[in-house]
């Protein structure tokens, strides 16, 4: 969340930022509010002044002037009116702070659509085959690994069911992920609820701009995490870090459920783009001072995935409009799919600074007896999945059909080959 003192004192750096974000806030509505705001609590201050100062006077004779009784009735019900005042108020403040992005960092290159991200770097040679490379879902269709026409059955378009050794072969990428992470990264594992509240979600910074891409159970106001940040963020909430706690470094694996809301097309075939998958997360609360040293490594332990995989990888830095709603700054991490012939997102790191902490009350101690400071907050996929699997199955079929399994994966999945 951006504070309410900086649109304050710097709302032209606010009004730019939204500028380059293509956001439409209303940064003159908020600014009137936080200044009647202000004007009801001096006022409210002075008249509850003056009842305690008329409270003390009386309390010394025993006399009740009429018309100090009728006054003070007066500074009573106007007091109380001013509360009511203030807090509806304080409640449209808060509401349209809620829907404020973070501020991007200088560097962030400006673009209107996601056109506008600028390749930082890319690893590996893409593959070349002496026959036609086949796209994913041909490739699992012949295999019978993927069951695109079952899952749809079962739950409609944006659905799939995995089979046999593409079972197996989901499985094995999780496990490896999550072990390279922990064992080589430094992460601790943390197994984590699919249904979170509302208040993690508003830490998160999902509710309220990305409700309508969540599924939600209204009775118990349980929602389906749409990543593990939506509950990662949350797990210090309301906390106090003691000195010399950070950085904090977690993953996760969970599922993620999506309402995914694009046109039909490229992207609805195959397992790219669907309402249920699988994802590896990375999250770490950081000091302020580390987090723009923790970015870099957390792009990097991303990208390690895809080197070890041995898939061709590459790296962009965001445009302003690309960027993630609570971030300053981030990277994509792309692996190609040359079955499809494009790349494809697997990862997106991001540094919130402060914005998801200031959410959800999350602060730390510099060292004992110290004021607490707010934490800053980044996280990325290490990777996300069906997508990982796509790259798999595209860069390693064989002129038979068949598709090898990358070596790290094999004592994940007991075999070296889908035939």
């Amino acid at each position: 969340m951006i504070s309410i003192e900086l649109i304050r004192e710097k709302p032209d750096l606010v009004r730019d930022a939204m500028r380059r974000r293509n956001a439409d806030i209303a940064i003159d509505r908020i600014l009137e509010l936080d200044t009647r705001r202000r004007s009801i609590i001096a006022e409210e201050g002075e008249l509850r002044a003056r009842r305690n100062q008329v409270s003390r006077s009386l309390g010394q004779t025993k006399e009740r002037p009429p018309e100090l009784v009728e006054e003070m009735r007066g500074v009573g019900e106007r007091i109380k009116g001013l509360e009511g005042e203030r807090k509806t108020v304080e409640d449209e403040t808060n509401a349209m702070l809620l829907t404020i992005p973070n501020i991007p960092r200088d560097d962030v290159p400006f673009g209107e659509d996601e056109s506008g991200n600028e390749i930082v770097r890319t690893v590996g040679e893409l593959p070349s085959f002496s026959f036609d490379p086949l796209p994913h879902w041909e490739i699992g269709e012949r295999l019978d690994i993927i069951d695109l026409k079952r899952g749809a059955k079962l739950s409609g378009s944006r659905f799939f069911v995995l089979k046999g050794k593409g079972s197996r072969l989901h499985r094995a990428l999780i496990s490896w992920m999550l072990d390279l992470h922990t064992a080589e990264h430094g992460y601790e594992e943390l197994y984590l609820p699919d249904l979170v509240t509302r208040e993690s979600l508003l830490a998160s910074s999902h509710l309220p701009h990305f409700a309508e891409n969540m599924y939600h159970d209204e009775e118990d106001d349980l929602w389906l995490v749409p990543t593990a940040e939506a509950a990662i963020t949350s797990l210090h909430r309301d906390e106090i870090l003691p000195p010399e706690s950070l950085p904090l470094s977690y993953v996760a694996h969970t599922p993620c459920f999506r309402r995914e809301k694009t046109s039909a097309g490229r992207d609805t075939r195959g397992i790219k783009r669907v309402h249920q998958f699988e994802k590896v997360e990375m999250y770490k609360f950081v000091a302020p001072e580390e987090s723009d040293a923790e970015l870099d490594k957390l792009v990097l332990n991303a990208e390690e995935i895809c080197v070890r995989l041995g898939i061709p990888h590459r790296v962009l830095q965001l445009c302003t409009a690309d960027l993630g709603f609570p971030a300053v700054k981030g990277y994509d991490v792309e692996m190609w799919a040359p079955g499809s012939s494009e790349w494809l997102e697997v990862s997106s790191c991001s540094n919130c600074t402060d914005f998801q902490a200031r959410r959800g009350s999350i602060r730390y101690r510099p060292e004992a007896g110290a004021r607490p400071r707010f934490v800053h907050t980044l996280n990325g996929s290490g990777l996300a999945l069906p997508r990982t699997i796509i790259a798999v199955l595209e860069n390693f079929q064989q002129e038979d059909g068949s598709v090898v399994i990358p070596e790290v994966l094999r004592p994940y999945t007991g075999f070296d080959r889908i035939g």
